[in-house]
């Protein structure tokens, strides 16, 4: 009810996947078709239907694992890095120079270097964890340093040092900065899963599925997986954001009247 009463949250969204989904139709059926790498949408529907969950479950969970331990293991380096600087302002240049170039190296350039170091799905996972690391330090470093000056010196004024003042000032403060680069970070974290898929040596996942795909010309379920894998990381996406929602409740809009917006 209340997605009804305040269409402006969702109208636009629907009306551009709505635009999408009809270019899309239109161009499949008329310029492109799938000798050209472009099945029509109801062709890719009856792919992904035929496939069915037996064939997606153990793809996703191979992928989605991969993901979730790169998530966890590269925000957690992030978020540590972060209050490193922060108590100890000397290691500062150091961290951000290895952040710039974790982030400025070419993931396909990487991958090939952890299939050879590791064994498994560590490499995907470390390529995942790579996707996600600048992110989050940079968002945490911006939110740590955003906490309010008279504050912090209230604190100092009582005899509180950098670790009082974190813990009672800047932590709260790096909240919002931090929760929305957790945002970003968890399609990311799914991008560099599919990606090392592409270059290790796992038999199951999403990206291995979408090459045996292609090798094999099944234009429908090479798109079809794009699609699964889309609305995953979709899914991740609206996952992190409902827990920023929750998470910081004083920063949700109101209307003039009161009510949530």
């Amino acid at each position: 009810m209340r997605l009804l009463r305040n269409p402006g949250r969702w109208l636009p969204g629907a009306l551009g996947i709505g635009l999408l989904i009809g270019a899309w139709s239109a161009l499949s059926t008329t310029v492109l078709t799938t000798r050209d790498g472009v099945p029509t949408p109801w062709a890719t529907v009856a792919a992904l239907i035929d496939d069915g969950w037996s064939f997606y479950q153990p793809n996703l969970a191979q992928t989605g694992s991969e993901a979730l331990k790169g998530y966890l293991i590269g925000n957690g380096l992030a978020l540590g890095c972060a209050f490193v600087v922060l108590m100890v302002p000397l290691t500062e240049r150091l961290v951000l120079q290895l952040a710039i170039a974790s982030y400025c190296i070419p993931i396909m350039a990487v991958g090939p270097l952890l299939s050879l170091l590791f064994n498994g799905d560590t490499p995907m996972a470390a390529m995942s964890a790579l996707s996600v690391f600048f992110t989050t330090l940079v968002g945490a470093l911006l939110g740590l340093r955003s906490a309010d000056a008279t504050a912090l010196d209230l604190v100092r004024a009582y005899g509180g040092g950098r670790w009082q003042q974190l813990r009672r000032v800047r932590l709260l403060a790096a909240l919002p900065s931090t929760l929305a680069a957790l945002r970003v970070a968890a399609p990311a974290a799914l991008l560099g899963a599919i990606i090392g898929e592409y270059l290790g040596r796992v038999t199951n996942g999403l990206g291995v599925s979408m090459i045996v795909a292609e090798q094999q010309l099944d234009v429908a379920r090479t798109w079809a997986i794009a699609l699964v894998s889309g609305a995953v990381a979709g899914a991740a996406y609206g996952a992190t954001a409902l827990v920023e929602r929750y998470a910081l409740p004083w920063s949700r809009a109101t209307s003039a009247d009161g009510s949530e917006v």
